[in-house]
Parts: C-alpha cells; sequence; structure tokens
C-alpha cells in the first residue's frame, strides 16, 4: 500500500514536495504552490499548514502551533485530513 493510501499519523513529518515551491504571493495575498506548467493557489488554512510543514516538524506540532497562533481547539481532524489530501495531490510528502 503506498504512502498516499495510509492515513496520516501525529507523529508524520510533512513537507513540501520537491516538485514544488511553496511561495507567498503579495499581488494575490495568498501562499502559492508553484511548478514548471504553473501554480496552485492556496486558501489561508492551506497555506498556514502548508508553511509549518518543513519536514522537521511532527503533525502534532504543527496542529499544536496553529491552535495556539490562532486561538482555536480541535483543529487535528482538519489538519490530518488536509495533509492526506495535500499527500493525494503529490504537494506534501511525509
Amino acid at each position: 500500500m503506498s504512502d498516499a493510501a495510509v492515513g496520516t499519523t501525529l507523529d508524520a513529518k510533512p513537507r513540501v514536495s520537491r516538485q514544488f515551491r511553496l511561495q507567498w504571493e503579495e499581488v494575490q495575498q495568498s501562499w502559492v504552490l508553484l511548478y514548471p506548467e504553473g501554480m496552485v493557489r492556496l486558501n489561508r488554512s492551506a497555506g498556514e499548514i502548508m508553511k509549518r510543514s518543513d519536514g522537521i516538524a511532527t503533525v502534532q506540532e504543527i496542529v499544536a502551533d496553529l491552535e495556539r497562533s490562532f486561538g482555536a481547539e480541535g483543529l487535528t481532524h482538519d489538519v490530518l485530513g488536509f495533509i492526506d489530501l495535500a499527500k493525494k495531490q503529490r504537494w506534501i510528502e511525509v
């Protein structure tokens, strides 16, 4: 079974795929993923998760940082769901 088919765990260390470059686009006021054929514009939540996906922080640490930064609780399910989606899109490697 491939990694993309397995749900992400809290101790996983996601990082932006080598096929993409994450960058802030001032004109669009959003994070984007650049690749040779184009660009993916990320919504605010996706951008916040992606910019923390550095291959060093675990999913649990990313969730804790997001909850602390935005004064929110209970983000684990949403973050795991996005990371699984991003793995399927090949935006993230774990």
